[in-house]
């Protein structure tokens, strides 16, 4: 079994992930290696892996030449994983360990995917909960792929839906769809996120907001039939100002409408800028992926692969 941690300036958090883990693991009796992925960390987080794979073969590490963000990293790690199951959790102790087992009974009964629903978190505040219930039912709304409200990056995935997955080279991504969509035997098992064991959280409003742009846009065009089908409304009743105001005009009752004219200006103004920013999210992601850039690169590889 294969266990991808993706990291990222998570110095007091390694060391107790690692002792849980392994514990978690052990249990279980299986062969296992541990692959940490350093997302461009700023502080020991890469000396701290050093030595974890120095005193322990079945750790490795892959240090990231710069922070390319979470799901990227998630990727490297599944890129490089050997297992015949492979277990995707952050390294913040957020996704309990404990877990472990359970997800291998699941996959052991015959299920490809297992995955894991958050019920609730501990340390989430209001605006957290308020904005992910109502992210996950717009998405839902907008998405040919139902993606499962509470849905975390902690999962258990098989070697067979690992090759699938390999397949996928997009740079913006959102693997919670992608796994979600690739079919395969899935289940999922519920639990309560516990509160960070240390430091906080790097997962800022910014890309929080970038994280859901990416779900929407990488699984619908329903924002580009949107813009259509709001601007062929609003050329309609543009048609009917004419009108209108010809009307006026042949009736001499024509008055100067600064009101109405600032009003339709500003509206039909703020919704072409609107439009067009739709568009081109979805352009700057077409430019992103015909360059053909690799979706990371490494600075250092670190342990060795213990089968």
């Amino acid at each position: 079994m294969s266990v991808v941690v993706p990291v990222y300036n998570e110095q007091l958090n390694i060391e107790k992930f690692y002792e849980e883990v392994t514990r978690a693991i052990q249990s279980i009796n299986m062969n296992y290696e541990i692959i940490f992925v350093d997302d461009g960390s700023r502080d020991s987080t890469p000396l701290l892996l050093s030595r974890l794979t120095q005193q322990d073969d079945h750790v490795r590490a892959f240090i990231l030449a710069r922070n390319f963000g979470h799901q990227l990293a998630i990727t490297c790690g599944m890129d490089h994983a050997a297992g015949d199951a492979v277990i995707t959790m952050d390294g913040d102790l957020q996704h309990p360990p404990v877990m472990i087992p359970d997800l291998v009974q699941k996959w052991r009964e015959g299920y490809d995917v297992v995955q894991t629903v958050r019920q609730a978190t501990d340390d989430a505040d209001f605006f957290k909960k308020t904005t992910s219930k109502w992210y996950y039912k717009l998405l839902n709304a907008v998405s040919p792929v139902h993606i499962t409200p509470g849905g975390s990056d902690f999962r258990l995935v098989d070697k067979r839906v690992m090759e699938t997955f390999k397949l996928f080279r997009e740079h913006d991504r959102f693997i919670r769809g992608m796994i979600g969509g690739i079919g395969y035997k899935q289940t999922s098992i519920s639990f309560i996120a516990p509160k960070r064991f240390a430091g906080q959280s790097k997962f800022s409003v910014r890309k929080m907001m970038h994280f859901a742009l990416d779900g929407i846009t990488a699984y619908s065009k329903i924002p580009l039939r949107i813009s259509f089908y709001v601007g062929m409304v609003s050329g309609f009743f543009s048609v009917l100002m004419i009108l209108h105001v010809l009307y006026c005009d042949f009736m001499g009752e024509a008055t100067p409408g600064w009101t109405t004219t600032m009003v339709v200006v500003c509206l039909l103004g703020g919704l072409q800028l609107i439009f067009i920013g739709v568009i081109g999210e979805y352009i700057g992601r077409i430019f992103e992926e015909v360059k053909q850039r690799p979706l990371y690169w490494l600075r250092a590889e670190l342990g060795k692969n213990k089968k």
